[in-house]
């Protein structure tokens, strides 16, 4: 959660912060850099494009990004907002399962990590790694702000910084093996993996 608090604090910048806005444009794990103690760093801002200014809502664009990672409404018109770094934020589903927005390796309807998730199958699906150690109330806190940036309709997505209010808050919730036992690992998997990107 501090991985994607502090992500989430970088597109904050980027949007409210910085004059004009920047749009990310490519917001993925892989372009998540970790520093020290863990500290998250966005990379890689050769698609970046300046946002909207004055009374204009979005950018026009040739649609550029990893798919999986693309908005909606700007794969199908190439019309970028805020809200369209706002879905890829999405890729917070990726930390809690482990898994890629795209993976082909799975079934046709696992495949993509959104749609997946819109299945509500998800939450048996957390990411094995973990072991059943975290603060169950944080996991489903953090899979509702996901669930909330991936939305299909732009305006139904938050803006960056509720994000990141949310998950500063998650953040600072520690998982007390005292108080609240493991979970039971529901993965639907076999045995354990490793990570993959």
């Amino acid at each position: 959660m501090n991985i994607a608090a502090g992500a989430a604090k970088g597109l904050e910048y980027l949007h409210d912060k910085a004059k004009p806005p920047v749009i990310y444009r490519d917001l993925k794990c892989s372009n998540i850099l970790l520093g020290e103690v863990y500290h998250p760093k966005l990379s890689d801002f050769g698609l970046a494009k300046l946002g909207p200014v004055g009374d204009k809502t979005h950018v026009s664009t040739r649609v550029m990004g990893t798919y999986g990672y693309c908005a909606p409404e700007y794969a199908m018109t190439g019309q970028l907002t805020l809200k369209s770094d706002v879905y890829s934020f999405g890729v917070l589903l990726e930390i809690i399962t482990g898994r890629k927005a795209i993976d082909n390796s799975r079934a046709g309807s696992e495949q993509n990590l959104v749609a997946w998730e819109e299945s509500k199958t998800i939450k048996k699906h957390i990411d094995p790694l973990l072991q059943g150690q975290y603060p169950v109330r944080g996991l489903y806190q953090a899979l509702a702000v996901a669930a909330m940036c991936v939305r299909e309709q732009p305006n139904m997505r938050p803006l960056i910084a509720d994000v990141v209010t949310a998950l500063t808050y998650l953040a600072s919730q520690k998982y007390d093996p005292e108080t609240q036992p493991a979970q039971g690992l529901r993965t639907g998997c076999s045995t354990p993996r490793t990570r993959r990107e």
